[in-house]
């Protein structure tokens, strides 16, 4: 058998297949608790696919506005004890009472992308609109879609991740992030792009799940212009993507496209 990818863990089953049963091995997820830290403070748990890490500590970051800026993460680093696993953010010493005020208590479960937030105003946040401008043809779309499940090498091994890809405005993928939780994928591709000092102005996001409130927020905080969602958004959601200015997208198949905000993006 090959080497296991990192975050996955191959377990022993009995497996009733073709009228009888057989003893196979089976690769299941793994999913551990990540503590993100800033500047040695503890900021929040999140339980998460253990790879790509650090781009899920930047992305984190951003997404939440826990900074004003990409420069603001000086610094991020993957530290392990154990089974232990924290990832160090460094932020300017000025931003640490934001992030005292905002600090989550609870744990962030694989399916919540507010976990531990104390009042409404934090967890319904309304980001700045993002810019205008930005557009793919919609046969390219179409092509990145087609062209996604072949990045998802997790999810094609183990049935129980989602992923979140960058895609260039001309439909080609740059980079895929998996995870057990859907808006986890999202901050690592943010993260990811945050490290290689890329442009979020020159591409957008694919998800393989659906486009619940949280994920547009995040998109948005980045100033990611388009979302594309291949199962449902939330009436919450397709709210907040029009006062965004950002274009939502759903049901997203090579063969059909559900457009519910801006379609101007979509030509």
């Amino acid at each position: 058998m090959p080497a296991q990818l990192p975050g996955i863990a191959a377990l022993a089953v009995r497996r009733w297949r073709d009228g009888h049963w057989e003893e196979a091995r089976d690769e299941v997820a793994e999913e551990a608790p990540v503590a993100l830290t800033f500047n040695s403070i503890p900021h929040v748990v999140m339980l998460a696919t253990p790879r790509d890490l650090t781009d899920l500590g930047r992305g984190f970051a951003l997404t939440e506005a826990l900074v004003a800026a990409p420069a603001e993460i000086r610094a991020a680093e993957l530290k392990q004890d154990g089974e232990a696993l924290e990832v160090a953010l460094s932020v300017p010493q000025e931003r640490l009472a934001v992030l005292l005020a905002q600090r989550r208590n609870l744990t962030g479960r694989t399916g919540c992308g507010v976990c531990g937030a104390e009042t409404i105003a934090e967890a319904i946040r309304r980001p700045a609109p993002v810019a205008s401008g930005g557009a793919i043809a919609r046969a390219q779309l179409a092509q990145a879609l087609r062209e996604l499940r072949g990045w998802q090498t997790l999810g094609a091994s183990t049935g129980s991740l989602h992923a979140a890809a960058w895609v260039d405005w001309q439909g080609g993928i740059r980079l895929v992030r998996e995870d057990v939780g859907r808006h986890n994928a999202l901050d690592k591709v943010v993260g990811a792009l945050l490290e290689q000092g890329a442009d979020l102005q020159q591409g957008f996001l694919i998800i393989t799940s659906r486009a619940s409130y949280e994920m547009v927020q995040k998109a948005a905080t980045a100033g990611i212009r388009l979302l594309v969602a291949v199962s449902a958004p939330t009436a919450l959601a397709v709210r907040l993507a029009q006062q965004a200015n950002l274009t939502l997208v759903g049901f997203a198949r090579d063969t059909q496209q559900v457009v519910y905000t801006h379609p101007e993006r979509v030509t």
